[in-house]
């Protein structure tokens, strides 16, 4: 199965549109949203084309698709806008004898490990810093970020498909590629 993953949204209604175009053209099954999807938080600038309420609008219309996790900057009050869950800290897929450890990244990260075993997946966004890495003991892969990019990177999402993670800027450009199969 096929996976979309973007992380960092932020109310970017012309990343958001982006992100939602290359789900489209990559013709992924799902598209996992990592968290801070409507709130561009304290700590970031404006994205370009903040308008939280049309991300609502355009995430709503695409919520049988959506997988998500709370970022920092979700709170109860998005829920309330959103036809899809986001409050789970995070989520649990299984790749074969591997688990796909999903979060945002505030709680759970390569700091503060979750629980999982060798060869499972860390999977998170928050930093805005795109990276994929086999740690020796787990696999890390964050897809960067959708609208606000950090360290001189790019926009960027990830795709899952078949046992290897591909990052991607938002032409589809492939940046980079990371094979966790056994």
């Amino acid at each position: 199965m096929k996976w979309m993953i973007a992380s960092d949204i932020h109310g970017s209604a012309y990343y958001c549109e982006k992100m939602l175009g290359r789900y489209k053209e990559e013709k992924a099954k799902r598209l996992i949203l990592l968290g801070d999807l409507l709130y561009h938080g304290p700590r970031n600038d404006l994205p370009k084309d903040y308008a939280p309420k049309k991300v609502i609008e355009m995430l709503n219309a695409n919520s049988e698709s959506l997988l998500c996790v709370r970022g920092n900057c979700e709170a109860e009050v998005d829920q309330m806008v959103l036809n899809f869950p986001v409050m789970a800290d995070y989520a649990l897929l299984s790749f074969g004898k591997q688990v796909i450890f999903i979060t945002h990244g505030h709680i759970y990260n390569t700091e503060n490990l979750p629980p999982i075993k060798n060869s499972d997946v860390l999977l998170h966004g928050h930093t805005h810093i795109r990276i994929m890495e086999n740690k020796g003991d787990y696999f890390y892969v964050n897809p960067g970020s959708v609208s606000l990019p950090k360290e001189n990177q790019v926009n960027s999402y990830a795709i899952f498909d078949d046992g290897i993670f591909t990052t991607k800027d938002l032409d589809g450009n492939v940046l980079e590629t990371l094979d966790i199969s056994l």
